[in-house]
């Protein structure tokens, strides 16, 4: 089984091969109808919390139950049956009497019997229900949907009589009212008490909703158009109750619509075409034994606004007939499953990029539970399989996405995978590991995108937005800002809808988020998720800045920013850390990490100010603090792998095979950090120099600097002139090294060598300074001779004296190494020349 929901049944009876399923209500009780041994009918309760069942009502004739609800408190029973066949009523001659009975029970205890419709037309019932943890009403609401394409309300009050019986209180008929009329679909979602319907147009038809509350009225709330004529002469229902042979029927006439919601505030409709009708207008290419046809439709989500068309390649079958698409609710992902065809995650929570959903096929999208249902989903994660009266929790099972995200062989499969790995599911310390180790391992495999920037984003995406609200509207969630690929078998068409309207006043929860996530895509920027352009910019400008100039406030707040961040780390990981990162300070990376803290604060600011100012440095200082600790995460889990010890390297030795691989990993995280412009931990650099150092020849770890892969580094380059001794080898690293520090750093380093070279080289700096600071001036004044026996070498005595007069004048650009001055020139220049003459000395 590859990366599919994995089903759990619940068992409703001993005898669950006579049960069928006819409506699950909102607190998660499921009612089912059985025949008795004397052609009786029965209606039962079970519980899905305590497993226990309950015996309801019985009817003592044989009945085919249409559809049935009971009220929260368990005092009413709402039943709707068919009282005869059409054989039935041919044979009888029942002209005089009404094919459906509708009926309203009392039940605590059993009682009087209400009559609420007696027609020729199905009706369908469905209690309403008040929020969870609500003390017992006195008032049930009731919606009576009719197959002549209206819905009625009911309000139904009921007393309480001696012995806690309870009975309507109105003999009269029951106060009505008329909810939607001449609609051509509509659904029930129970678990928010919300009405979905369609009510056709000339050339278009509305989608509307209409939003029940628990202690109010009811009110239309939203109306968006769809890009379809409907002309159906049949209401189809969903979610209204199951009766597997009329919905069948209803079916093959009727729209195949669901609409599903997320806790995100999102919304989408799926429409699947009539696969049956479409098969026989084709030709069928034998070569390819498939067919390739308009499968289904998004007719709309909501946030961004578009909708999406399916054209899928679908494998010839020996069945005449092909099954319905199947929709099924998973919060992120909407499946649709077509049974020996295809299982597709279409991802509702960031539908822009087609990469991020999961197209399977074959062994990978079997079902084997579901492989020959009806399916219909109550609820997320849950569906019912109709037609066996099974009832089934749905999820998709980490472990086989994980298993699929190592055996695929396709970018789309992978991204797709890899963003539901990091998203979906809940971040474990063994998850994390697995992915990093798949990730490690397939560096060189992904060239459309790169596996470490998702990890890394995606994880900061996860990990903050559930923070606060509308964080996930300004966070990145990719590093992708397009994606060009193709799925194998699947085309998709996308097109721009208009956004649907919203009516409401004081509304929480979902339609508040709805309503902000709409205003967001017609108000707000064009790219309202935080890139780092700008930071990369700044952050350039800011590195080639003089050194006299870094002593501003803005500088200063930048390092005490990245300070801030630093100090937070050592707060969550207070153990001996396995890497050797964060124990040297790093200029450019704690520039460019405060530069991040300033940028991003800026950026929340604009676009949350009612959060407050606390809360968003607290927000940013996690985000940046969470991105330093997922680079030291990876680098930890290669370091585990590896076996690599935590001290830091000795250069007199060659590196091992784990080694280069670690350099490798490291090199693919600068480049991702480098492409995202996003800061390392400090120490990184160090390291990765301390690694190439070990497991690069000289030529190209040359390469590598020169090429800025990479940087040196006042500790790693310290240790190593330190360290070394001065074999020819490694006098030529050292000079090599030598000759490519910048300016500032060599003046800190090069005394840490104490060879001819060296001094040469440092000589020759100085002596350049120095002339570069004299300009236009002259030396005025004979200068005492510095050695203590006189050489008679006039231009090295005229070059002293020069440097011994700009000395004089108080220029000296080096300060800190009080050995470097005239002197130190003239002697580092008389040992080179007798070097070169081959005389020794003293």
């Amino acid at each position: 089984m590859g990366p599919i929901p994995r089903s759990g049944g619940v068992d409703t009876s001993e005898n669950s091969s006579a049960l069928y399923v006819v409506n699950v209500e909102r607190n998660g009780k499921v009612i089912y109808t059985w025949k008795g041994n004397q052609r009786s009918t029965h209606i039962g309760l079970y519980d899905l919390q305590t497993k226990q069942n309950e015996h309801l009502y019985m009817f003592e004739k044989n009945l085919h139950i249409i559809s049935c609800s009971i009220n929260n408190e368990r005092t009413l029973l709402a039943v709707s049956f068919c009282q005869y066949t059409e054989e039935e009523k041919a044979s009888q001659l029942l002209q005089s009497v009404s094919k459906y009975l509708t009926l309203l029970i009392e039940i605590h205890p059993i009682n009087n019997v209400r009559v609420l419709k007696a027609v020729d037309s199905c009706v369908r019932v469905q209690f309403l229900y008040p929020v969870e943890g609500r003390n017992a009403s006195r008032e049930s609401r009731l919606l009576l949907v009719s197959e002549d394409k209206y819905i009625e309300h009911f309000d139904i009050h009921v007393v309480a009589e001696e012995e806690h019986k309870v009975v309507i209180q109105k003999s009269g008929q029951l106060p009505r009212a008329k909810v939607v009329d001449d609609l051509v679909w509509a659904q029930w979602d129970m678990m928010e008490q919300r009405l979905f319907y369609i009510v056709p147009k000339e050339s278009k038809s509305t989608l509307r909703c209409v939003q029940f509350y628990p202690d109010e009225n009811f009110n239309s709330i939203l109306e968006s158009h769809l890009d379809i004529a409907v002309n159906d002469t049949q209401l189809k229902l969903v979610n209204f109750g199951y009766d597997y042979c009329q919905d069948q029927d209803v079916a093959s006439k009727s729209l195949n619509l669901q609409v599903f919601t997320s806790k995100a505030a999102r919304l989408s409709g799926m429409l699947s075409t009539d696969i049956n009708e479409i098969c026989g207008s084709l030709q069928v290419d034998c070569n390819k034994l498939c067919l390739l046809f308009e499968v289904f439709k998004v007719l709309c989500f909501f946030p961004p606004g578009y909708n999406k068309t399916f054209t899928v390649s679908l494998e010839r079958t020996e069945s005449h007939e092909l099954k319905e698409v199947a929709f099924m609710n998973l919060d992120y992902y909407v499946a649709a499953y077509l049974p020996g065809q295809f299982l597709h995650l279409l991802n509702v929570q960031h539908p822009d990029l087609l990469c991020y959903s999961l197209f399977l096929t074959g062994e990978n999208a079997r079902i084997d539970t579901l492989q020959n249902c009806s399916i219909r989903s109550p609820w997320v994660s849950t569906v019912l399989a109709c037609d066996a009266g099974s009832l089934y929790n749905v999820s998709i099972s980490d472990s086989a996405l994980l298993q699929f995200l190592q055996k695929s062989k396709r970018d789309c499969e992978r991204l797709a995978a890899l963003h539901c790995a990091l998203l979906y599911f809940q971040h474990t310390e063994d998850l994390e590991m697995q992915i990093i180790r798949w990730i490690s391992e397939n560096l060189s495999t992904c060239h459309s995108f790169d596996p470490i920037q998702e990890f890394i984003i995606a994880s900061l995406y996860c990990r903050m937005c559930p923070e606060i609200q509308n964080l996930d509207k300004l966070l990145p969630y990719t590093s992708l800002h397009d994606w060009i690929g193709v799925v194998p078998g699947v085309i998709c068409a996308t097109d721009i809808i208009s956004l649907p309207v919203l009516e409401f006043q004081n509304s929480k929860g979902f339609w508040e988020k709805l309503n902000s996530n709409l205003e967001s895509v017609k108000y707000a920027e064009p790219h309202l998720h935080y890139h780092s352009n700008a930071l990369r910019r700044e952050w350039r400008n800011l590195s080639e800045e003089r050194e006299e100039r870094r002593a501003t406030a803005y500088l200063r707040n930048i390092f005490e920013n990245a300070k801030k961040v630093l100090s937070h780390l050592d707060t969550w990981d207070s153990e001996a850390r396995l890497v050797p990162l964060f124990e040297e300070e790093d200029y450019q990376q704690q520039l460019l990490m405060g530069l991040m803290v300033v940028q991003l604060k800026d950026h929340l600011m604009r676009h949350l100010q009612y959060v407050g100012k606390k809360k968003i440095d607290q927000i940013v200082l996690d985000y940046v603090a969470n991105l330093l600790n997922l680079v030291h995460r990876i680098m930890k889990e290669v370091w585990r792998r590896y076996q690599l010890h935590s001290c830091i390297f000795c250069f007199d030795e060659r590196g091992t095979a784990g080694e280069f691989a670690v350099f490798h990993i490291m090199s693919r995280i600068l480049e991702a950090a480098n492409g995202m412009c996003i800061p390392l931990p400090p120490g990184f650099h160090t390291l990765h120099l301390g690694l190439g150092v070990r497991c690069l020849p000289l030529h190209t770890l040359l390469h590598y600097i020169d090429n800025g892969i990479l940087q040196l580094t006042e500790t790693c380059v310290r240790k190593l002139l330190k360290d070394l001794d001065d074999t020819e080898q490694n006098e030529k690293l050292k000079f090599s090294i030598v000759m490519r520090l910048p300016e500032a750093l060599g003046q800190k380093v090069c005394q840490y060598w104490n060879h001819p070279i060296n001094a040469n080289l440092i000589a020759r700096k100085y002596v350049k300074l120095l002339l570069g600071k004299l300009g236009n001036r002259q030396c005025s004044r004979p200068i005492p001779e510095r050695l203590s026996i006189p050489v008679e070498f006039l231009p090295l005595n005229y070059l002293t004296n020069m440097l011994a007069e700009i000395e004089n004048q108080g220029v000296h650009p080096y300060e800190k190494q009080d050995h470097v001055n005239a002197r130190f020139v003239e002697e580092t220049a008389l040992k080179h020349t007798m070097t070169l003459l081959g005389l020794k000395y003293s």
